[in-house]
């Protein structure tokens, strides 16, 4: 387990003495991306750029390299051996980025609107792209035309992958679910079990269903199989009296399973699905959450602290806005499911 420092002061952007990546991004951040071999994090940004640090035990980070796309970037992804990143966003285009050999990004897709979410699928060698085109695309990086294009029924919004399981959302709440065994038909298509727009989706570890957080601060936990339906339910979350904001991310923890989620009013909280608990509330940030993950072990909770734009462009002014990555390292008690007894003598 990553072992951390002590951090001495607080600020409203920091009111959990989180520890700070250096360098941040200048604008937006919209995704960010731990590598599943080491401590490696690239983060994606409305300035264009990709970043990557290298966080250290002591809480440190270290800018390592950065590449720059056309346009604002909404999404990152690093291959399963940690030897490479993939971008894509408003560019429309798809870059692979060689960063441990320090070789430059090259382009592997691309579509005909920007590219929203993306995804490495080590078990099939392929590379997924889910655009605002109306199209999940399945990339051979070695090939310049797409190996499928698979028509959605909107434009994608979130996406989530665990071979053979891919759950992608769309605009007016769809959710599509596929088997990559068979890319080529969908699995499932279901409306969403909330009411208002789907901001993200995360497929559970064991790959039999998924997580739906839309901009109603409420999560969906469905279950796939048809028999297992009287498992679904939702939960209210990322609320303030009255106030109600986006779910903007939720991640599972790579060990424990239990998953973490992180909104526009600042918040992100741990719960465990199975016990239908919250496991830790930590304290609200003075500007919203857009985007988190765990690293491959689940000991750092990285989170972004920057604008949304769930309130649009009129209330973004980017010379005047602050832009940060925070790391929290995680503690049992935090991210484990607490230990329960039922008359099962389930724990």
């Amino acid at each position: 387990m990553a072992t951390f420092g002590t951090v001495t002061t607080t600020q409203q952007h920091n009111p959990n003495k989180s520890f700070e990546v250096v360098s941040p991004p200048t604008d937006g951040i919209s995704s960010l991306s731990f590598s599943s071999k080491a401590n490696y994090l690239v983060a994606s940004s409305w300035d264009n750029q990709v970043r990557c640090w290298e966080i250290q035990s002591n809480g440190g980070s270290v800018p390592k390299a950065a590449i720059s796309h056309d346009h604002p970037v909404l999404c990152t992804a690093w291959k399963d051996d940690g030897s490479t990143v993939f971008s894509a966003g408003c560019d429309k285009q798809a870059k692979m980025w060689p960063i441990l050999s320090g070789g430059q990004p090259v382009q592997v897709g691309m579509h005909d609107a920007p590219i929203k979410d993306i995804a490495w699928v080590p078990e099939m060698n392929l590379l997924v792209t889910g655009s605002w085109d109306k199209t999940v695309k399945y990339w051979d990086t070695r090939q310049q035309n797409p190996a499928h294009t698979q028509q959605l029924p909107e434009r994608c919004y979130a996406m989530s992958v665990r071979h053979p399981l891919m759950v992608v959302a769309t605009a007016d709440r769809n959710i599509v679910v596929y088997n990559l065994a068979n890319p080529q038909t969908e699995f499932k298509r279901i409306l969403s079990p909330l009411k208002y727009q789907t901001r993200c989706v995360a497929t559970f570890p064991d790959k039999q269903g998924f997580l739906v957080g839309s901009i109603e601060g409420r999560v969906a936990v469905q279950q796939i199989d048809e028999a297992q339906q009287s498992k679904n339910f939702t939960f209210k979350c990322h609320r303030d009296n009255n106030d109600i904001y986006a779910v903007n991310a939720i991640s599972f923890h790579p060990v424990h399973a239990t998953f973490a989620t992180s909104g526009a009013d600042g918040a992100y909280n741990f719960w465990d699905k199975d016990s239908r608990q919250r496991l830790k509330a930590l304290q609200r940030c003075n500007q919203p959450i857009p985007c988190s993950a765990f690293n491959h072990d689940g000991t750092i909770f990285a989170y972004a602290v920057s604008y949304d734009w769930s309130k649009g462009a009129e209330n973004h002014t980017p010379a005047q806005a602050q832009n940060f990555i925070l790391l929290h390292p995680t503690q049992d008690t935090e991210v484990k499911a607490k230990a329960r007894l039922a008359t099962s003598g389930r724990k």
